[in-house]
C-alpha cells in the first residue's frame, strides 16, 4: 500500500533550513544513514518523490558534478523555470495537490511517496488529507528563524522513537479527522 511520508530533518526549534534556504546546520551533525530511522532503509521503499523548488535548487546547487541522487521518479512542484535536468526522471509541475498525488501513487507502484521538502509542500498534502506519516530527525542546534518544519496545524501520533547519532528521530502517524 502506498503512503505518503514527509521524512525531513529539523533543528529543535522547528526549522527544516535557514532564511536563506541553507543547510549547512544539518551537514555538520553526525548520524548514521544506515542506522535507526536512516536513510538507507528509508529509501528502499520509495517508488516516487515530490518536492519544492527551493528543495530542488539545494540539491542542484550541493550535487555538482555528481549525477542526480534519485533512482525513482521525481516531481518539482514550481512556478519557476528550470531546465531541463539530464540524468533521472524529473517532472515540473503546478498541478494541484490531488491530481499530482495520484500521478505520484501510479509512479510509486505500490512504495512509498517522499515527500522531501519543503514544509509548506508537505503541508498542502496534509490540507487534502494525502500525509500519512511524518518522519522528523532532529538535530540539537537552534536556528531562531528560517523554513518552518510543517507550518499548519497537524495531529498526530507518536508511533516510534529511536536516536540516532546526535539526532532524535520519530515517526508520526498523521491522524485523520474523526480517527
Amino acid at each position: 500500500m502506498t503512503r505518503t511520508i514527509y521524512y525531513t530533518a529539523t533543528t529543535l526549534d522547528g526549522f527544516i533550513a535557514t532564511p536563506d534556504h541553507s543547510l549547512d546546520w544539518l551537514l555538520t551533525r553526525d548520524n548514521d544513514p544506515a542506522g535507526p530511522m536512516g536513510y538507507e532503509k528509508f529509501i528502499t521503499g520509495v517508488g516516487a518523490i515530490v518536492m519544492g523548488a527551493n528543495t530542488y535548487q539545494w540539491v542542484l546547487d550541493h550535487q555538482s558534478a555528481e549525477p542526480w541522487p534519485y533512482t525513482v521518479p521525481a516531481w518539482v512542484v514550481t512556478h519557476r523555470e528550470f531546465a531541463a535536468h539530464t540524468d533521472g526522471e524529473v517532472h515540473f509541475t503546478s498541478e494541484a495537490i490531488p491530481a499530482l498525488h495520484r500521478r505520484l501513487a501510479e509512479a510509486a507502484g505500490g512504495r512509498d511517496i517522499w515527500v522531501v521538502g519543503g514544509g509548506d509542500l508537505a503541508g498542502q498534502f496534509l490540507e487534502h488529507d494525502l500525509l500519512d506519516e511524518v518522519m522528523v530527525s532532529i538535530a540539537p542546534v537552534t536556528l531562531g528563524a528560517g523554513a518552518p518544519l510543517l507550518p499548519r496545524h497537524a495531529e498526530l501520533k507518536l508511533t516510534a522513537l529511536e536516536r540516532n547519532g546526535e539526532f532524535a528521530c520519530a515517526s508520526f502517524e498523521v491522524v485523520r479527522a474523526g480517527g
